[in-house]
């Protein structure tokens, strides 16, 4: 690499290296083939359940060794635990996982774990009070994944277990909050595809329970994709969410609102790729929907833009040529 002093070893060096990976190599076998062992034997006790965070220290992505461990909990240490211990243990394991995410924050059987502890969580502390535990969890979980999406704001399992987190809070945080904290997400990154889905998750159900009206805020939304587009607009997050907002009204003066749109910011960017894919989806979409009532002037100056659209898309985008000389040739 530029700039980087190139170190020489000695062969004395590089010999005493490899016999450390040997070495390494030889324990990680030996403590795989122990807990293999044991798994197989139906072992669930303290014993086997140290040897998993020892092995699962080395290889987190070692499905089996998390689901074993989570056997020799059920089978071998919860029935002889009090609630008080279970807690105990259940903080201990969430205290692993946090600590293995921070090296591997995209690895499945990690989050997968740390989901199963939290739903294993005993009631308690008190019988006036059964979900105090419980509550005091799921509360803290927003609070680590909102740590972990500060660090990687676009980690889609981040994301995902944040809904999880969400679904499973006793006391539900509002979704209007949920809203908000989305916007920031999207306003610091525009090309954040996890933060703009989990917008549109939050809208869905906003609109379902009748908490916001859906044409009022798909209006909202669409000021706010426009910002986005004119930021970047070469971003594919956008345009996806674009096309969702559209697909969800039905109104041709939306379309060609936004077609006019588009195009004035294809003028200011005349090779921009999103915005030629656009203009033919949004075209194409007009005389699908609304061909029957366009004039025969009209339909023909749509389907005229969208083969010049299609032309210049194989220029720009030579590696997808194939893919817009199959759409010129199907027609509506």
């Amino acid at each position: 690499m530029h700039g980087v002093k190139r170190v020489r070893y000695s062969r004395e060096a590089l010999a005493a290296h490899k016999e450390r990976e040997r070495a390494k190599l030889k324990e990680f076998q030996g403590l795989t083939a122990e807990v293999l062992s044991r798994k197989k034997g139906n072992d669930f006790d303290k014993e086997s359940f140290e040897l998993t965070t020892r092995l699962l220290h080395v290889n987190p992505e070692f499905y089996t060794v998390w689901n074993y461990r989570r056997r020799i909990l059920l089978n071998g240490i919860f029935p002889t635990s009090t609630p008080v211990q279970i807690n105990d243990v259940l903080s201990d394991d969430l205290s692993l996982t946090t600590t293995l995410l921070k090296q591997h924050p995209k690895v499945y059987w990690i989050w997968n774990h740390r989901q199963w502890c939290l739903r294993q969580v005993p009631d308690g502390p008190t019988d006036a009070d059964p979900n105090g535990w419980r509550q005091s969890y799921w509360n803290k979980e927003l609070f680590v994944v909102e740590k972990m999406l500060e660090v990687d704001p676009r980690n889609f399992h981040a994301w995902t277990y944040r809904r999880i987190v969400l679904e499973n809070m006793p006391v539900k945080r509002p979704e209007l909050s949920e809203l908000a904290y989305t916007k920031r997400k999207i306003e610091a990154n525009f090309s954040n595809f996890s933060a703009w889905h989990q917008r549109s998750k939050v809208l869905s159900s906003l609109w379902e329970s009748g908490k916001r009206d859906k044409f009022k805020s798909i209006e909202e939304e669409l000021d706010l994709v426009k910002n986005a587009m004119y930021t970047d607009p070469g971003d594919q997050s956008v345009w996806l969410y674009h096309r969702w907002l559209i697909s969800l009204g039905d109104s041709k003066s939306v379309v060609d609102r936004e077609i006019q749109s588009i195009e004035e910011l294809l003028e200011e960017q005349p090779d921009s790729k999103w915005c030629m894919e656009s203009l033919v989806f949004y075209k194409r979409l007009l005389l699908r929907s609304y061909g029957e009532s366009l004039a025969d002037e009209d339909r023909r100056k749509l389907a005229s833009d969208c083969e010049e659209l299609l032309v210049n898309l194989q220029r720009v985008d030579p590696d997808r040529k194939q893919r817009y000389m199959d759409l010129s040739q199907h027609k509506l």
